[in-house]
């Protein structure tokens, strides 16, 4: 007895399917927020509604969710410099994206203590950062400097290390108003005075 075989294609993933893997990411961001460390992956599958289950099948082992978290975040900012360029001047859209950049740097230091874990260090996934940020920066700064108000003897990739840095040298609570201050000399700065 033969089998029938289906001439039907592949199905694309089911839609509770990518729903749940969307919502296990939102929530280990949340949990891994709070809870750093001693954040468990019962705790992510609780927040996000789904049985551990659910959890394993998407997310096989902790440093696995724990980066895709951190790509997310990084695919987002890259898919909000397209929408912005699409829907603001340049310069707004350029300010808008180091706004998102400043909530980036302040996901990835609420979530310090969780990346700190991930097997051979967080290193080689921080590394891959930059580059997949450049093309957004470059494009952003690029379209400012069309506008004709930039001068054009700008490293865009200097805005990002600029920001990052009052983080970094900023650690308490209150870095982020300083990233907001520097987002907006950055902007003043590049401006060619008329």
């Amino acid at each position: 007895m033969q089998k029938k075989v289906s001439s039907q294609p592949r199905a694309r993933p089911r839609a509770d399917k990518e729903r749940n893997r969307a919502r296990l990411i939102a929530a280990a961001k949340q949990v891994f927020a709070a809870r750093g460390a001693a954040a468990s992956l019962e705790q992510v599958a609780s927040e996000a509604g789904v049985g551990i289950g659910t959890l394993y099948r998407h997310f096989p082992k902790r440093d696995v969710l724990l980066e895709a978290v951190y790509r997310q975040e990084t695919d987002t900012l890259v898919d909000a410099a397209d929408r912005l360029m699409a829907q603001q001047e340049p310069v707004e859209a350029l300010r808008e994206w180091l706004l998102l950049f400043v909530d980036f740097i302040d996901t990835k230091r609420d979530m310090a203590d969780a990346l700190n874990t991930l097997i051979g260090g967080p290193e080689p996934l921080y590394s891959g950062t930059p580059s997949h940020l450049a093309s957004s920066i470059e494009a952003l700064v690029d379209g400012a400097i069309k506008t004709g108000t930039f001068r054009i003897d700008i490293e865009p990739l200097d805005l990002l290390r600029a920001i990052a840095g009052v983080a970094n040298i900023r650690p308490g609570q209150n870095w982020k108003p300083s990233a907001i201050r520097m987002v907006d000399l950055l902007i003043r700065g590049m401006q060619i005075e008329r």
